[in-house]
């Protein structure tokens, strides 16, 4: 069966920004990034990825009890709670930009913030790296 919903944006690759850290980052760091972030206008949406921090212990002898891990806690962005369930290591930014001018703008913001509160480093690259339209597998999935 094939489903009739359309992407928000209409299958244009709106360009993202990749942000991937040199060392994963601790809650306090992630929240400070991601409240600068929140700051710039144009940022259509962040994504993170990094270490996933499970609830519970997933192997071992501990297998099953909570994972008291002290870096698995609720931050605060912009005001709104996020739970937090992973060490950060990579953010990928999706830009709402209509020319070169405005992206590079908006880069020069970006790299502000991430100078500002990431210690160790960071690459920050231009690009596409999530899909923007069903792809093939979307269709078979259903």
């Amino acid at each position: 069966m094939v489903s009739n919903q359309t992407a928000d944006y209409a299958g244009v690759p709106l360009p993202e920004v990749q942000i991937i850290t040199n060392r994963l980052l601790s809650a306090e760091t992630t929240e400070v990034v991601l409240n600068k972030l929140d700051a710039i206008k144009g940022i259509r949406q962040i994504q993170m990825t990094g270490e996933s921090i499970p609830k519970t212990i997933n192997s071992g002898p501990g297998k099953g009890l909570p994972n008291n891990h002290t870096e698995r806690r609720v931050i605060y962005v912009n005001g709104r709670e996020v739970e937090l369930r992973y060490l950060v290591g990579a953010f990928y930014i999706e830009l709402e930009v209509t020319d070169e001018d405005e992206l590079d703008a908006k880069l020069k913001e970006i790299e502000t913030a991430c100078n500002e509160c990431i210690e160790f480093g960071y690459v920050l690259n231009v690009g596409r790296y999530s899909k923007y339209k069903p792809t093939l597998h979307d269709y078979r999935s259903e």
